[in-house]
């Protein structure tokens, strides 16, 4: 295991997500309130930076660019998501958020064709 400090828990207000980069890895850390989790910063659907489109409200990530969604505890897929959230171990030692970092978690993603361009309009 190899545990490292990411933050403060300052430094992510409640219900929010912030990204940080520890020894060359991006990880995102959210404050559920009560607990941190921490997740690979992009989006599993289409590599969304999740610091930017994602919300967290109630313990439930949202992705806003196409409303995907996860618990955020667990990770299961809620509504329309079709690929769990990836986790982090993490915990807390006094004002210190740690997250284990044995290796990058990495999603992986469906080669696109012409046919997936978000654009209705061409």
């Amino acid at each position: 295991m190899s545990w490292k400090r990411v933050c403060s828990v300052s430094d992510v207000a409640s219900n929010s997500l912030k990204q940080f980069d520890v020894d060359g890895v991006r990880v995102l850390i959210a404050n559920l309130g009560e607990e941190f989790k921490a997740y690979p910063p992009l989006c599993p659907h289409m590599e969304e930076s999740l610091e930017e489109s994602g919300i967290c409200e109630d313990g439930l990530m949202t992705c806003s660019k196409h409303l995907w969604q996860w618990d955020m505890r667990t990770g299961e897929m809620r509504g329309e998501a079709e690929k769990p959230l990836l986790l982090y171990e993490v915990k807390q030692e006094g004002d210190d958020v740690l997250v284990n970092i044995e290796k990058e978690l990495e999603y992986e993603y469906d080669e696109e064709t012409e046919d997936d361009d978000d654009s209705f309009w061409d």
